[in-house]
């Protein structure tokens, strides 16, 4: 059994959630926000979240887990066989985190939690997610998944890294970050369709 740690809003606590539910994974829930606290860091070195427990030991860093849940999950394959594939799918989910999670990330404090921004760290912000939104638009196939024919973990990523980074550009730039993407909105709504998504709504909202 897999427990896993962190707090029901964080989209990198939803992108593993959703793969182990995906993959047919039954796993305890233990609610815990990011901490420097000796007992957490024990389990996650960086105090981050989320971080799973395992029979072997605990894993941190959301792309690991998520490998991991490839490797020990009985549900649909999340990755494809082809080793290029699968290489092409981790391009995708790096360029979807380093050039669109990333800088959308220095736009939270104004966009969610009543902070302020400076003008240079939006100026910023606003030219690396049009670069990163370019980039996506080039290599995603959205045929109709964002790396082609079958849902990966790119998509996962994509679902819960773009639709935050939107809402971010739209309350601080006043940007609309997704009007020369709409194969990706047409995705996300797709992907929130899915039994998995519905369910972690349904937690966001309770």
């Amino acid at each position: 059994m897999i427990t896993l740690y962190g707090f029901t809003l964080s989209n990198y606590v939803s992108m593993v959630k959703m793969a182990l539910i995906e993959k047919e994974l039954e796993f305890d829930w233990v609610g815990v926000k990011p901490s420097q606290e000796n007992d957490y860091l024990t389990k996650s070195p960086m105090g981050k979240v989320p971080c799973i427990e395992t029979e072997q030991g605990f894993l941190s860093e959301t792309n690991i887990i998520l490998e991991y849940i490839e490797e020990t999950g009985s549900g649909i394959n999340l990755m494809p066989t082809n080793s290029f594939e699968r290489a092409r799918v981790r391009e995708l989910m790096k360029e979807i985190e380093l050039y669109i999670e990333l800088p959308a990330r220095t736009l939270y404090s104004e966009a969610f939690f009543g902070g302020t921004v400076s003008d240079e760290v939006k100026t910023t912000a606003k030219k690396n997610l049009q670069k990163g939104i370019a980039c996506l638009k080039r290599n995603g196939k959205f045929a109709p998944y964002v790396a082609g024919s079958e849902f990966t973990y790119a998509d996962i990523l994509l679902q819960y890294s773009l639709g935050l980074a939107s809402l971010s550009a739209k309350r601080v730039l006043e940007m609309d970050l997704l009007a020369d993407l709409p194969e990706a909105k047409q995705l996300m709504a797709t992907i929130s369709q899915r039994p998995s998504a519905i369910q972690i709504a349904a937690e966001h909202k309770a």
